[in-house]
């Protein structure tokens, strides 16, 4: 019976290290770096939320995916160039993202091991998004009431804490390198509305979404008696 046992927590061991889960919040907020408003890469001008979702293969390394919904506002007013303050354009938008990726760990992060656990980690992958199609006809800004799509590039900093057996807390600022020009409605694509764009038409937008992630904990832990 014992060797039965034994057998049974090695195998539950095995299981484990491949089986731990994170499912969680995302809340902060959103900002972009464009054509219009502020160049600043961490000033959000909305808030930002959405849902985490990781699955730790190893102590180095888990698989990620989330969803996070976002809202910016761009204002020359609040930017550092004087140029774009005499401009004087603001406009708003509306970003909704799904994510999937490798989150990589720069410290061992053992979630079966009982006390503090701290890492430093990076996130990329590959990211689509929707927003608003919009742009400027002298000066006001034009909502057609259309949502376009593309793909971005995420590079996301952060780092992460656990609180207890089961609660993560996480602090991140992640840069999305879009491949569009028109977040901030400065360039919208078609040849019905070359007339209608501005700024520097050959560098695509970026947006940021900064803020906090709080994730519980899931799956098989290990048999801490197996051989006592």
């Amino acid at each position: 019976m014992r060797t039965i046992y034994t057998v049974f927590c090695l195998l539950m061991v095995t299981l484990a290290g491949a089986q731990t889960y994170e499912a969680g919040l995302f809340a902060g907020g959103a900002n972009n770096i464009g054509d219009i408003g502020r160049m600043n890469y961490i000033a959000p001008s909305g808030p930002a939320f959405g849902a985490v979702f990781k699955w730790n293969k190893s102590k180095r390394y888990a698989w990620r995916a989330h969803m996070i919904y976002g809202r910016f506002t761009a204002d020359d007013s609040k930017s550092d160039m004087r140029s774009r303050q005499q401009r004087g354009l603001r406009m708003d938008n509306s970003i909704l993202e799904a994510s999937a990726g490798l989150e990589f760990n720069f410290v061992e992060y053992n979630l079966h091991k009982l006390g503090p656990a701290f890492t430093p980690y990076l996130y990329t992958g590959v990211t689509y998004f929707r927003y608003d199609f919009n742009y400027f006809d002298a000066g006001q800004l034009i909502d057609v009431g259309q949502r376009e799509g593309s793909f971005a590039i995420p590079m996301t900093a952060g780092a992460k804490m656990r609180l207890n057996q089961f609660l993560i807390l996480g602090l991140e600022v992640g840069a999305r390198y879009t491949f569009t020009d028109n977040l901030d409605a400065s360039n919208p694509e078609g040849s019905n509305f070359e007339a209608f764009r501005l700024g520097n038409v050959f560098s695509d937008d970026w947006y940021v979404f900064s803020g906090v992630t709080l994730t519980y904990t899931f799956g098989r832990k290990p048999c801490q008696d197996c051989f006592e």
